[in-house]
């Protein structure tokens, strides 16, 4: 067996996904974490959305063109385009229906959920599921469609929202519970979706503007709870949004009316609170002062944080396998202390009888945890973390109101787990994106894609996470605080050259794009051939 071959098993071992029905269950429905900011909750103004998705969803990504468009002109939508491999690649695909296009559409950027415009609109996404029972797979469209439609046609959240709300009324929303977290460089909204159920085409939905000071986390699970549509500078709704749950008899229309929990949960379960231990942590993080528990029987759907929040916040908290606390799965798996005895085999003093294993990671594989349970390590059960392996992608986009659009929407792009890749900046004024990412890695093992490029070095890296995130971490690190560092040199150039020569100033981000992920992913592969050179020492 060559080296390659060799690689290929190892990598294989860590990938591994066998799992039982009810852990596959939680796996599978447990995909996503949004954080939101606003902007005077943020270190420097910005307004922040972000998203993981935390799935076999396509890691390709292009930036579309603003385009025009002759009078009576449609746009076709799909079902599924997220499993594809590439730009064109159709394999899979399902076309659901057309609508009238408009004119002119703005320039995007073009991933599984579509997430940033050339005008700071941006989105991230989690999938709240909710009952099968509302699902009307006759509406056309499912939330990535809406998504993607809502960038090429509108400059704000609330212009985006109320343009959802439209489409979603004529043509029918077909997917299940979805929420989006909506900013542009002034607001952040929360906006969840749910279909009508299976005897109207439509949709049901609300969304609630997140004060200014404040954040919010939305990670699977529904979290707006009263809507007040008198104030609407802050309250949004479908105008059937208490109609739809009378005649469902999902409220008695006694209660005060609860968006969750007329519309979240399922067939089979009934959700009964409006956060999960994700959304937990993550308020805890950054209001510490709150002393919020899971004795909460309702989490506010946004806080104040003690502190302003950063970009490298909002990064360190997607990347978060709740380290440090009990829910830290490798801070469970302890092996006898070496250093106890000296030499001579005698006690040594101030030594721990154990010590935290070098090869436990937050990240265990399933074939891992069912060898610790046969052991009889009742401790070492699975905990849904933040920051998942099978991330295909996730993003921490800013919004800057003061500088122009090209430069002041900034998409922190990682590939594969949040917790161990680096982040590359790719801007609103980017035309062009490098060749590596306009290809899926979800097809094969191909170095010439951007997420084999971090991947390998990241799954060797869990091996003995205990050793090499001393080398991965500082890594992971330096590129976003590198980005932020040189983003007043590229605004400042951008704005220069932009003045002279738009084409010139644009391709000036596409090179800057190109070489910040050609260096992230240069380093990756140095640490993937590092890792490796270490742990074959050890066979």
């Amino acid at each position: 067996m060559n080296m390659k071959k060799i690689i290929a098993a190892i990598l294989v071992m860590a990938f591994s996904t066998t799992v039982s029905g009810q852990e596959m269950m939680d796996r599978m429905t447990e995909s996503c974490t949004s954080i939101m900011v606003g902007k005077l909750a943020s270190t420097d103004g910005s307004v922040i959305t972000s998203h993981t998705c935390d799935a076999r969803y396509r890691t390709w990504m292009t930036m579309v063109p603003a385009q025009d468009y002759d009078r009576d002109t449609v746009t076709a939508v799909y079902r599924n385009r997220y499993h594809t491999l590439s730009p064109k690649d159709m394999n899979g695909m399902v076309y659901a229906n057309a609508i009238p296009q408009v004119r002119h559409t703005y320039r995007f950027l073009d991933t599984a959920y579509p997430c940033l415009n050339e005008k700071q609109l941006a989105m991230g996404e989690t999938t709240i599921s909710g009952r099968d029972t509302l699902q009307n797979k006759q509406g056309i469209f499912m939330i990535e469609e809406l998504a993607r439609i809502a960038l090429e046609r509108c400059t704000t959240a609330r212009e985006a929202i109320r343009l959802m709300g439209q489409l979603v009324k004529k043509y029918g929303y077909g997917d299940s519970g979805e929420c989006l977290t909506i900013a542009d460089k002034n607001e952040a909204w929360i906006f969840e979706i749910f279909g009508e159920g299976p005897k109207k085409v439509g949709g049901v939905w609300a969304a609630v503007r997140i004060p200014d000071d404040e954040i919010t986390v939305s990670a699977n699970i529904s979290r707006i709870g009263a809507i007040d549509l008198n104030d609407p500078e802050h309250y949004m709704a479908s105008d059937n949004v208490f109609e739809v749950a009378k005649r469902l008899k999902l409220w008695d229309g006694k209660e005060p009316f609860c968006f969750w929990k007329a519309y979240s949960g399922t067939n089979y379960l009934k959700q009964v609170k409006n956060y999960s231990t994700r959304e937990l942590y993550i308020m805890q993080q950054l209001a510490p002062s709150l002393a919020l528990t899971d004795s909460i029987e309702n989490l506010p759907l946004s806080i104040k944080p003690d502190k302003k929040v950063s970009v490298q916040d909002v990064s360190r908290l997607l990347g978060s396998y709740y380290e440090g606390s009990a829910l830290d799965l490798s801070g469970r798996h302890k092996i006898p202390n070496p250093k106890r005895k000296d030499k001579q085999g005698n006690l040594v003093e101030n030594e721990p009888d154990s010590i935290v294993s070098p090869v436990a990671n937050p990240w265990i594989t399933n074939e891992q945890l069912a060898m610790f349970y046969a052991m009889g390590d009742s401790a070492m059960k699975w905990t849904r973390t933040v920051s998942v392996p099978w991330c295909s992608y996730s993003t921490v986009i800013q919004l800057r109101s003061w500088l122009p659009d090209e430069v002041g929407g900034v998409a922190w792009m990682a590939l594969d787990n949040p917790g161990e890749s680096p982040r590359f900046p790719i801007f609103c004024g980017n035309t062009d994106l490098p060749a590596s990412l306009k290809v899926c890695g979800h097809g094969s093992e191909d170095d010439a894609t951007a997420l084999w490029q971090f991947r390998k070095a990241n799954r060797l890296a869990s091996l003995r996470w205990g050793v090499y995130r001393k080398t991965l971490e500082p890594a992971r690190d330096h590129f976003l605080e590198k980005g932020l560092r040189e983003l007043p040199m590229i605004e400042k150039s951008w704005q220069e050259l932009n003045a002279t020569d738009k084409a010139k100033a644009a391709q000036l981000l596409n090179d800057y794009t190109e070489d910040c992920l050609g260096a992230a992913a240069y380093r990756w592969q140095q640490m993937a051939h590092d890792f490796w050179m270490q742990s074959w020492k050890g066979f």
